[in-house]
């Protein structure tokens, strides 16, 4: 709770968190479900897409983190969240707060991603 009510007084308002590597998996995979288990593909459908639309229909912002995994291929990254955005294109996908103390430099890639599916 402690870490969760930080995050939430830094935004400035509740605050909905997926952990990857707690609410899907600790070994994300690649791009496509046909590729293999723990895909982009199937982390955008089960957890991320619908972690979305929740946080947006309570008005509360969603934090990803994406401490505890061992590792992230790109495809996963790309598929998984410049995917959503060429899905849905909605400009609040922009207001997905991504947080990483192990892996810092996945958060501009993952705006990048987003903002080019948005395209």
């Amino acid at each position: 709770m402690g870490s969760r009510k930080i995050r939430e007084e830094r935004i400035g308002r509740i605050a909905m968190t997926v952990n990857i590597a707690k609410d899907f998996s600790k070994t994300p995979g690649g791009r496509l479900k046909i590729e293999g288990e723990n895909s982009g593909e199937e982390f955008r459908e089960k957890v991320l897409k619908h972690a979305y639309q929740e946080s947006k229909n309570k008005g509360e912002t969603l934090i990803i983190n994406l401490d505890g995994g061992y590792g992230y291929a790109v495809s996963f990254l790309e598929e998984a969240f410049g995917g959503l955005a060429r899905e849905i294109k909605d400009q609040n996908l922009l207001g997905i707060v991504i947080i990483s103390d192990e892996e810092p430099a996945l958060i501009n890639r993952i705006k990048t991603y987003i903002n080019d599916g948005l395209e």
